[in-house]
């Protein structure tokens, strides 16, 4: 049976919160490689591409965002990731997604990917670290533009090569926690869903009109019921 449709995940505060991992590593890796201090909170850093992120601080601290010191950031801040995974405040899989993954990896009809603003390196890291790395076999990343709105092609593009079937926009559903990825999914006519498990109230996401808007994915069914699966 050809999968119908393709539900695409971001990861911070929509599968995983790693309570300042990755901002961690992103500070470390900056002085690491640099010399200098990094405050991440001078930038407004939720649901933007590691890519991106790293030339606004690059930019911020007086240095040119060229590709050598883009490269050298990013792979210092790699480095570094898996340490502040280890060693730092536990994290977690947020409520409701181990169920919701484990539903629609088995589901005959549903493709399921990452769209998101990590590195490929760095969801993985993120997601074999909270053990769900196994369920994405494709996705959207930070290697492939440093802007979010770029990467919904890419992602249906991998999943078409995937499954060997074409999913429109409209068959697409983009899941995040910002209005970022409200944005990205709009931009190619994808319908979305909002979920106020990170930075942003449940409020301010409808505010931006997505498909559908929930508090948490702890209510199984309700989500399964709103992408008609």
């Amino acid at each position: 049976m050809s999968k119908k449709t393709l539900v695409l995940w971001d990861i911070d505060g929509t599968l995983i919160v790693s309570q300042g991992a990755g901002v961690r590593a992103m500070e470390r890796g900056f002085t690491k490689r640099f010399g200098l201090p990094c405050d991440l909170r001078k930038i407004d850093w939720a649901g933007r591409t590691d890519s991106w992120i790293t030339s606004e601080v690059l930019r911020h601290n007086g240095l040119p965002d060229t590709p050598a010191n883009i490269q050298a950031y990013l792979e210092a801040y790699l480095e570094t990731l898996p340490l502040e995974l280890a060693d730092g405040p536990q994290g977690q899989v947020l409520p409701g997604i181990l169920e919701l993954l484990e539903t629609l990896h088995h589901h005959p009809r549903i493709a399921q990917g990452l769209l998101t603003g990590n590195l490929q390196r760095g969801a993985q890291f993120k997601l074999t670290h909270h053990n769900v790395w196994h369920y994405f076999e494709f996705g959207a990343f930070a290697d492939d533009s440093p802007r979010r709105n770029d990467l919904g092609p890419h992602a249906l593009r991998r999943a078409g090569e995937r499954h060997n079937v074409t999913f429109t926009p409209t068959q697409t559903w983009i899941i995040g926690d910002t209005p970022h990825d409200i944005e990205c999914g709009k931009v190619i006519g994808a319908r979305t869903i909002a979920v106020a498990t990170g930075n942003y109230t449940l409020s301010e996401l409808e505010s931006h009109n997505p498909t559908a808007a929930f508090a948490d994915f702890s209510d199984t069914s309700a989500f399964l019921r709103t992408i008609g699966a």
